[in-house]
């Protein structure tokens, strides 16, 4: 699978020695420790269920910023001190239950410092309300629902580009092209309901008729009816609202059923290259919201700039980051740099760090609003072409023109 305009050298840090991931109690220094102590950091994330491919990718995610804050940056600076990183990690096993149980061990148990958020809005709804009820501080990428930050928390902060805004640009570069009607479908999640309820307004704002919208369970094997519906209506755009799995079950139904609307636009799997591995020529042509991509022209002052974060990363993991993968890299850094500016690890002091930030990064500038949402990140769009994967919307952040209809350069 190869990624357009990816970066695949070594960036020049590289050299530096890549420690094993810290773990044990919290101490001073202690010899030729250059550490003043610990910095205990906690996350529930899915190893195995549904989420296990975003969760494999966030994990390697918050683990490229452990390698780096610990190797390369020299630890997180608190006052005169630079302390060590540690993650506490558990299995969630993509359930809603073990993600608030293990919450709860991470806190009550392993003492924890602050936390990094699990994959998907629907973990992120019960493991923030009990950070919150703890007043322990939750960054995180993946839960983007609108609806979790409708609730006042205090304590929960999204560097990631809020879920009612991720189709935005792909349905503007859509309509531009002509298309006019248009299906959603979505799985019965915060997640893909946020997403389906901002497509059909972006939609409808673009004068694009909304012929149907249908739901279906968040554990269903078989979409064919939806798709046998949408078939016969014959829409110019198909919109999916999920996760990977769901890409996977829209793709292959779509194929079996005869159904080809002239633009596939789905949720979370197109920008991954696994997907477009297993699907193969089956995902040309299919579009995707992006939160970051390697090619993109994001910089700052850690990990250098998206392609430099991109090298590093895939010397680590042998293998290209995808966004879930950048996104949480992102988090980790957040936190990492409001401590730094709170110069402490009080709740309340790196709070006020987070709410005052202001910082370009190599995913993109990151400034939180009131309600703890980065409102200063644009939403990208992927399309599959030839195998690759290249940003088609907005024109800013393009590397390649939109095909519409699917297949079609002109």
């Amino acid at each position: 699978m190869r990624r357009a305009g990816l970066l695949v050298g070594i960036v020049l840090l590289a050299w530096l020695p890549l420690l094993a991931a810290c773990s044990g109690e919290t101490t001073g220094p202690t010899g030729s420790d250059p550490f003043g102590g610990t910095i205990r950091i906690g996350a529930a994330l899915s190893e195995t269920g549904r989420y296990a491919v975003e969760g494999r990718d966030t994990r390697q995610g918050y683990d490229t910023w452990l390698r780096w804050v610990n190797d390369v940056y020299g630890g997180i600076r608190v006052g005169d001190q630079r302390y060590r990183a540690e993650i506490v990690y558990y299995n969630d096993e993509s359930d809603t239950d073990t993600a608030a149980n293990l919450t709860r061990r991470l806190i009550d148990d392993d003492g924890v410092d602050f936390l990094l958020g699990p994959y998907s809005s629907g973990l992120t709804t019960p493991t923030s309300a009990i950070a919150e009820a703890s007043n322990v501080l939750m960054v995180e990428g993946s839960g983007a629902s609108d609806a979790l930050f409708e609730r006042g928390f205090q304590n929960l902060f999204l560097v990631a580009t809020i879920a009612s805004d991720y189709t935005r640009s792909g349905i503007e570069a859509l309509a531009a092209r002509g298309a006019r009607t248009a299906v959603v479908a979505h799985e019965d999640t915060m997640f893909a309901t946020a997403v389906a309820g901002g497509a059909a307004r972006h939609l409808e704002a673009n004068g694009v008729e909304v012929l149907a919208v249908e739901t279906y369970p968040s554990d269903a094997q078989d979409v064919s009816a939806i798709m046998t519906k949408f078939r016969d209506l014959d829409p110019d755009v198909f919109v999916g609202g999920g996760h990977y799995n769901d890409a996977v079950l829209f793709v292959n139904s779509a194929k079996e059923l005869g159904f080809e609307p002239r633009g596939m636009l789905i949720t979370v799997g197109p920008s991954n290259p696994k997907l477009v591995d297993e699907l193969g020529d089956d995902l040309d042509g299919v579009l995707g919201p992006t939160q970051w991509e390697p090619s993109m022209t994001y910089e700052g002052p850690y990990f250098g700039t998206a392609a430099d974060y991109s090298a590093y990363y895939q010397n680590l993991w042998g293998e290209a980051p995808v966004y879930q993968a950048a996104s949480a890299t992102a988090a980790a850094l957040a936190l990492h740099l409001a401590i730094e500016e709170a110069g402490s690890t009080e709740t309340d002091a790196v709070r006020s760090a987070l709410r005052a930030m202001s910082v370009d990064t190599f995913f993109g500038p990151i400034s939180f609003d009131e309600r703890g949402v980065n409102m200063s990140k644009p939403m990208g769009t992927i399309q599959v072409q030839d195998g690759e994967i290249v940003v088609v919307a907005p024109d800013a952040a393009a590397t390649a023109a939109l095909q519409y209809p699917s297949g079609d350069a002109g």
